[in-house]
C-alpha cells in the first residue's frame, strides 16, 4: 500500500476542493454540520438538491461506475479522493444511500435490467433514496425483522413497519429488506427489494430526535404491491445483499475527514480564546486532549484508505471486518470528540441558541447526535463481534 497520492490524484483533489469550497460559501446558515438540517429544513433540501445537479453534470457521482451506467470507469481510490474531500467541506449534493450504498450493491449483485433502471438516474441525481431495514423490533440484531412480503403473480405483497428510516419523506425511492420465508429463522427467508416510496399502501411518520430535528421516520407498509422484477437477487437470499451494502457504509472517509475539519477549528478556538488570561492553547490538559484527538483522527483516516485498497485489489465486498472496525473507531472518535469539546468551550458552550455560547454551542448538539450515529449501521458491540468472528476467528456469541 502507498500512502502517497500520484500528481493526477493530486490534481484531482484541488479540482474537488476548489468546487467544494467556492459552493458550499453558498450554503444556507441552517446547513450546520449534519443530515438533520439537510432532510429537516425545506431550504437546506433544495440546496442539496441543486449541489446534487452540479455534482451530476460533472460526473463526480458516479465516477467510479462503469460508462454504460454513467459513470467514468475511474479507479475506485478516485471515488474515494472525493467522498474525502466532500467530508471536509460537509458537502451536500451526494445521496449517502443511493450513491454511496445502493449503488455499489447493485454494480455488484444486481441484474442487467436494475442496473440499466436505476443506476442513470441516480447519476444523474434524478431520484433519491432510503434505507428501510430496522424495525421496533429488529435494530441491531436486524435478522429478526418481521416485515413480511408474500408473493402474488408477478408482485409482493408487503405488510409490516420499519422504524428509524432516515429521509423516508424526502426519498423516491427505498431498498428494504423484508422475510419471504417464514418458516426459515433469523438471516434465512428474507429478500432484498427496491420499493417506490410513492407506493399506495405506504405511510411515513415522522420520528423527531432529541433536539427536536426530523432526520427519522417510521413507515408502515399495508398491502403494498413491488413488482418481483424490483428483487435483487435471489429470493431468501436478501441477507448477503444486505450485509454487502453495510461494507459501503461504513468505510467512514467522510465522518474522519469532517473531524479533521473539526479538530482545525477546535484548534483556533483554542489559540484565540483566553481563560484566566492565557490561551486555552497553553493549558496542558487541552493540548494533550487535542493531540490525541489529532492522532486518532490521523490513524483512522489511514485505516479508512486502507480498505478502499483491499476492496480495489480484491473486490467491492472484501474487508467486511475491517470495515466494521473503522465503523467502532469512527463513531466512537465522533463521540469522544463532540465530548471534549463540549468540556473545552465550557458551561457557556451548552447555552443552546444563545450569542454567548463559543462556536454556537454546536458541540452540545454534537454530541447528542453523535450517539445515534453510535447505534446507527450497526451498534459498536455488533461491530466487534463481527471482528471476532470474521477477522479473529472465534466463535459467535448470537
Amino acid at each position: 500500500m502507498d500512502f502517497r497520492f500520484n500528481p493526477e490524484q493530486e490534481a484531482l483533489r484541488k479540482e474537488f476542493d476548489d468546487f467544494f469550497r467556492e459552493e458550499m460559501a453558498k450554503a444556507p446558515p441552517e446547513w450546520g454540520t449534519s443530515m438533520e438540517a439537510m432532510f429537516g429544513l425545506d431550504v437546506c433540501w433544495e440546496f442539496h438538491k441543486k449541489m446534487a445537479k452540479k455534482l451530476a453534470a460533472k460526473g463526480w457521482l458516479s465516477r467510479a461506475w462503469p460508462r454504460e451506467y454513467g459513470g467514468q470507469d475511474a479507479p475506485l481510490i478516485e471515488q474515494f479522493i472525493f467522498s474525502e474531500v466532500q467530508g471536509y467541506y460537509r458537502g451536500a449534493g451526494v445521496d449517502p444511500w443511493g450513491v454511496g450504498m445502493l449503488a455499489p450493491t447493485l454494480l455488484y449483485g444486481g441484474s442487467d435490467e436494475q442496473k440499466k433502471e436505476h443506476l442513470p438516474p441516480i447519476a444523474r441525481a434524478e431520484l433519491f433514496w432510503t434505507q428501510l431495514w430496522s424495525e421496533p423490533g429488529a435494530g441491531s440484531d436486524l435478522a429478526s425483522l418481521t416485515t413480511r412480503a408474500t408473493r402474488d403473480g408477478d408482485d409482493y405483497v408487503v405488510n409490516g413497519q420499519k422504524i428509524w428510516t432516515s429521509g423516508a419523506h424526502r426519498a423516491d425511492w427505498g431498498f428494504m429488506i423484508a422475510r419471504t420465508n417464514p418458516e426459515e429463522k433469523r438471516s434465512r427467508g428474507i429478500s432484498f427489494f427496491l420499493v417506490d416510496m410513492k407506493s399506495p399502501g405506504i405511510t411515513i411518520n415522522p420520528v423527531l430526535s432529541l433536539e427536536g430535528s426530523h432526520l427519522f421516520n417510521e413507515v408502515f407498509f399495508d398491502d403494498v404491491r413491488v413488482p418481483a422484477r424490483n428483487m435483487v437477487g435471489k429470493e431468501n437470499e436478501g441477507w448477503l445483499a444486505s450485509q454487502m451494502m453495510s461494507n459501503f457504509e461504513r468505510s467512514m472517509i467522510i465522518l474522519f475527514s469532517f473531524l479533521r475539519r473539526e479538530l482545525e477549528e477546535l484548534v483556533e478556538f483554542c489559540k484565540e480564546t483566553k481563560r484566566g488570561g492565557k490561551p486555552l492553547a497553553e493549558n496542558p490538559h487541552i493540548r494533550h486532549k487535542l493531540a490525541q484527538l489529532a492522532i486518532d483522527i490521523e490513524t483512522g483516516r489511514a485505516f479508512a484508505y486502507f480498505i478502499v485498497w483491499n476492496q480495489e485489489k480484491h473486490g467491492l465486498i472484501a474487508a467486511g471486518s475491517y470495515a466494521a472496525a473503522a465503523k467502532v473507531l469512527a463513531t466512537e472518535l465522533n463521540q469522544r470528540f463532540s465530548y471534549i469539546g463540549c468540556e473545552i468551550l465550557g458551561l457557556y458552550g451548552q447555552v443552546e441558541y444563545s450569542k454567548w455560547a463559543p462556536l454556537n454551542g454546536k458541540y452540545e448538539k454534537e454530541y447528542l447526535q453523535s450517539i445515534s450515529l453510535n447505534m446507527g449501521g450497526g451498534t459498536s458491540e455488533v461491530m466487534r463481534n463481527l471482528v471476532c468472528s470474521l477477522a479473529l476467528g472465534l466463535p459467535r456469541s448470537w
